[in-house]
């Protein structure tokens, strides 16, 4: 065996590598996931005295704060670590480990970075703006719609029901991953812990389709659910009260035990399907007149000596005998003071009212609404003991009438969605792109044609794909994955990036049908740089440099070498990885457009200038995703570049022009290195500069010479 593993060429050892890469990935993804790094000594030194730091809960890893206030104890939040509760992989493939901590009304009482491995923040912009960042969540509440926008802060306070936070110009995907783990970590906490249901994401609910009308009568509304029957007799309330102060209070109730205390209707009256059966259509106008978008409306009709707004009722305020809860959180209603017209057939009600629901305050269509009716007797005259007891109903819309709920912009999807125009620029992009290799004989036909589109292909990857989507492809993508099915995480950290997904999606099948090239010669930006350097130095009359066919065979093994090291660092030390990956030039000159400290910038400009001497030297030699893509690309099934018998014996035109030395002396192309400029394809499609061809045509223009005749003799 041993002599075997000798005798393998330069190829199979590479295959051979890549399958070991492959095989470890695999065993190393049940490695248990990252835990947290906080001990009590670490948070007494984070939250000193007057603060209290109790002991880590039993059952969710948070700690408890507490403050002493005179003879008592009060509890002033909770802290924890994000890595602990929503361990979310940032680009480098490990999470990002935040310390949280919010108060008993879920609002934050601050965020502070315990460790990140983000590339962009290591050696590029600096941590100082991650810092400044998270700041922001101060005394911002989950209650509260968090979202991340470009340009100055809304300054929301912590009861609007809206807050902007600054996002991180070149760090977009990463700050939203930072949100998401953030506020993933405070809502598991809140509904363990804070017992209210305002940590539910206010993006996340249904809407009301407008779209649908089903005719009913009152008694099918009824009968459906759709409206809502509560009827309790004096009997009943004075059951409630049993037992308590309150008991035998009431003398009406005892006098007249079978009378309704109250016979109460409710309807979700902003429902097509409801309010324009209950309503003529003069009321379905005039309440539609008085509602904002997102709002919801509720009719609250009565009868009975309990009546929801009371005597001392205010019109236009909020009613404090009827209150409506969702998930435990209670949310205002607020009556609209409308004069109702019903339609034909629905019963007269002594007492209506129309409650409106602003959208800000995140009531959802599609949960269940719990309704309660306090009721309050008093016994004593001075300072008389307040007594209540509650009535309740429930309420839920069947889903036929919903829109369900929206994927949160704090979401992947969401972000997917935000993203659709560029998505869309990029999907024809990479279209064009495809119909191009696959109708190459036509692309190439016209040399001079031909070198503009590229040109002008290559100025989309530049400016699109890489400066303005921020779509480079990176050795990163690779760690990153590597390191997250090391800790057993998923994956789903990469689809905050939707850009880059559909790169990956591309450039898979690219390497099936293409092999490296396709990324490595169209649609990688900072190789378009490196290209446009070249051609800017030959204008210049830059001398170029060919190197020797054997120092360019060495020096190409060195890209495979690099990604060696850089694999095995990401199976064996994460913080190796994040310093091996700066030989990639890609963060500077793309992510970053060279506005970092100079070392880096020297480093890319150096490369770009050796491109303009030796073409594309960093792409060819020193490359570790480009070696990552020419293993992978061994899948590849076409050979696609056409070739003629008389390629490399004895013609050597294609192999001389051939900047990437990609053409072996035999006239063979080494997939493995080319970059698919499709140089060699526009020589074989030339009459003036294919030599077989030049040969062929020659041939087929030959005009034989007719024997003369003298004589009856040929001469």
């Amino acid at each position: 065996m041993r002599s075997a593993l000798l005798g393998l060429r330069v190829p199979e050892w590479r295959a051979l590598f890549a399958g070991l890469c492959l095989c470890v990935a695999t065993f190393c993804a049940a490695a248990p996931a990252q835990a947290g790094v906080l001990t009590r000594a670490e948070l007494v030194r984070r939250f000193p005295a007057p603060l209290i730091v109790g002991e880590r809960d039993a059952e969710l890893p948070v700690w408890p704060l507490f403050k002493q206030n005179a003879t008592a104890i009060e509890l002033v939040g909770y802290v924890f670590e994000s890595i602990d509760l929503a361990p979310i992989p940032g680009f480098s493939g490990v999470p990002l480990n935040l310390m949280v901590a919010i108060d008993p009304k879920g609002v934050f009482i601050g965020v502070q970075v315990l460790s990140q491995h983000e590339p962009v923040f290591l050696d590029g912009l600096g941590e100082a703006p991650l810092l400044q960042f998270v700041q922001q969540y101060k005394d911002l509440s989950l209650k509260q719609n968090i979202s991340i926008a470009q340009g100055t802060r809304s300054g929301a306070r912590s009861d609007a029901a809206n807050a902007h936070i600054d996002g991180i110009s070149k760090a977009t995907a990463s700050v939203r991953i930072i949100n998401q783990s953030v506020l993933a970590a405070a809502l598991k906490v809140s509904r363990k812990k804070l017992g209210f249901g305002a940590a539910r994401d206010p993006d996340q609910i249904a809407q009301v389709r407008g779209d649908v009308f089903e005719q009913r009568t009152w008694q099918q509304l009824c009968d459906e659910g759709l409206v809502q029957h509560l009827r309790v007799s004096n009997r009943a309330v004075e059951k409630l009260f049993a037992g308590s102060a309150g008991a035998g209070l009431d003398g009406e109730a005892a006098s007249r035990p079978d009378e309704p205390f109250i016979d109460l209707y409710l309807a979700y009256v902003s429902v097509p399907s409801i309010g324009r059966n209950l309503l003529n259509e003069a009321g379905w106008r005039k309440l539609q007149g008085r509602l904002e978008p997102g709002d919801h409306a509720l009719l609250v009709m009565s009868s009975g000596r309990y009546s929801i707004t009371g005597e001392d009722f205010v019109p236009g305020s909020v009613p404090d005998r009827l209150l409506l809860r969702q998930e435990k959180l209670p949310i205002d209603m607020r009556d609209l003071d409308l004069d109702m017209r019903f339609a034909q057939g629905v019963p007269a009600f002594e007492n209506v009212t129309v409650l409106r629901v602003i959208a800000q305050a995140g009531l959802d269509p599609a949960a269940a609404m719990e309704f309660a009716l306090p009721i309050t007797r008093n016994k004593g005259i001075v300072y008389p003991e307040r007594i209540t007891r509650e009535l309740g109903l429930s309420y839920q819309l069947p889903s036929r009438l919903l829109i369900p709920a929206q994927a949160s912009s704090k979401s992947w999807q969401g972000i997917w969605q935000a993203r659709q125009s560029e998505l869309a620029l990029l999907v024809a992009g990479l279209l064009v792109l495809a119909g191009a290799l696959l109708m190459q004989r036509r692309l190439t036909s016209n040399a001079h044609w031909f070198v503009w589109v590229r040109r002008v292909y290559l100025c989309y990857t530049v400016g699109f794909i890489g400066y303005y989507a921020q779509g480079q492809l990176s050795i990163v993508n690779l760690t990153g994955a590597i390191q997250a099915l090391m800790a057993g995480r998923s994956l789903e950290f990469l689809l905050f990036d939707p850009m880059t997904v559909l790169l990956w999606g591309f450039v898979a099948l690219s390497l099936v049908l293409w092999g490296r090239g396709t990324f490595c010669g169209w649609l990688c930006p900072f190789g378009a740089l490196q290209e446009f350097s070249h051609q800017l130095a030959r204008k210049l009359r830059v001398p170029q440099k060919r190197l020797r066919t054997r120092l360019d065979r060495r020096l190409k093994r060195i890209k495979y070498v690099l990604l060696a090291l850089i694999l095995g660092s990401a199976f064996c030390a994460a913080e190796w990885t994040d310093r091996l990956v700066e030989l990639e030039p890609f963060k500077t000159a793309i992510t970053l457009n060279f506005v970092r400290s100079l070392p880096y910038v020297l480093y890319a400009v150096v490369l770009l200038m050796l491109s303009g001497v030796i073409y594309k030297f960093y792409c060819r030699y020193l490359c570790p995703f480009g070696g990552a893509l020419a293993l992978l690309g061994k899948l590849r099934w076409l050979s696609w570049i056409p070739r003629r018998s008389e390629c490399g014996t004895p013609c050597q035109t294609c192999r001389h022009r051939c900047d990437y030395q990609a053409i072996s002396p035999a006239g063979q192309v080494e997939y493995d290195e080319c970059f698919q400029c499709m140089d060699c394809v526009v020589i074989y499609q030339s009459e003036q500069r294919c030599a077989p061809r030049m040969l062929e045509l020659k041939r087929a223009t030959v005009i034989p010479i007719q024997p003369v005749m003298k004589g009856g003799e040929s001469i």
